[in-house]
């Protein structure tokens, strides 16, 4: 059971949260959180209690080694964390996480109280996964989210997705249950490309909470190490004849399908990006 003594007092606050796992193709979701958790110097909220959530066997605890060769053990578990981004005027919860073996629906429920202790009415939760579309191309990113209203307001991609899911569709559905305004977003992975880290994708996500947050994210090294990334894909397809041709079977596929007015549509929300961050004064 979650103890909530010592809590601080939130303004407006907003959940962003990822897991690890199944939900996070490529590490770009909980990559995000990360880059996030170290732009915005978040510092601990709480912690899940794992023994409820993890097989050990499964998800194994890590021994880590510290001054003087003394041993820790790092659990598996769920962590919140708070920042205050720099000129915001709302607090940002981060929830980073491994996707629970046990008890999905306790868990979420768990969640849920601390969100409504914390006066979080709303949450963005990423993930991320593998797809067939080409690494040379602008990360597709579609969503779901609790009111189609708000969808079309913030110009989301619906996902027409059906099959298995993980802890984020399961949380997303028990959030918008209980009151909250849930989006979530999906960044597509290059299948051929799987292995993380993929800055690229982790990129593109951080665009989109943006747009949500309305205000600038630090982005820091991210476009540049994109680029890399990119530039790094590329070689390699260069050396397989048969990898470079699936690429442009790729290219034209997407090239064939994009609407001109999708286009226009993003050239506008990169506009709208660009003048946030001239204003706001964020890096680019």
């Amino acid at each position: 059971m979650i103890e909530f003594e010592g809590l601080p007092e939130l303004v407006d606050p907003v959940l962003i949260a990822a897991f690890e796992g199944w939900n996070d193709a490529g590490e770009a979701a909980s990559g995000a959180i990360a880059h996030l958790e170290t732009e915005w110097k978040a510092g601990p909220l709480l912690e899940l209690d794992p023994e409820d959530y993890y097989d050990f066997q499964v998800t194994r605890p890590i021994v880590e080694l510290g001054e003087g060769l003394t041993r820790s053990i790092i659990w598996p578990t769920t962590r919140l964390l708070h920042a205050r981004p720099p000129g915001g005027e709302r607090d940002i919860v981060l929830l980073r996480g491994i996707e629970p073996n046990f008890r999905w629906r306790t868990f979420c429920r768990e969640i849920i109280a601390i969100c409504q202790e914390l006066g979080v009415e709303r949450a963005i939760l990423l993930g991320a996964l593998l797809n067939d579309s080409p690494h040379t191309r602008p990360v597709p990113v579609v969503g779901t989210v609790s009111d189609p209203g708000l969808a079309r307001q913030l110009h989301i991609e619906l996902s027409r997705y059906e099959g298995p899911t993980g802890i984020v569709g399961v949380l997303q559905q028990a959030l918008t249950a209980a009151g909250l305004e849930t989006v979530s977003l999906w960044a597509s992975v290059p299948h051929y490309v799987a292995q993380p880290p993929n800055p690229k994708a982790t990129l593109a996500l951080l665009r989109r909470v943006e747009d949500l947050l309305e205000f600038p994210v630090p982005l820091g090294d991210l476009p540049e190490e994109a680029r890399a990334w990119e530039r790094g894909v590329d070689e390699l397809a260069a050396q397989d004849a048969e990898v470079a041709e699936y690429v442009r079977e790729l290219e034209q596929r997407k090239d064939a399908t994009e609407l001109p007015e999708a286009t226009g549509e993003a050239i506008a929300a990169e506009f709208e990006r660009y003048l946030r961050r001239r204003d706001g004064g964020a890096e680019h």
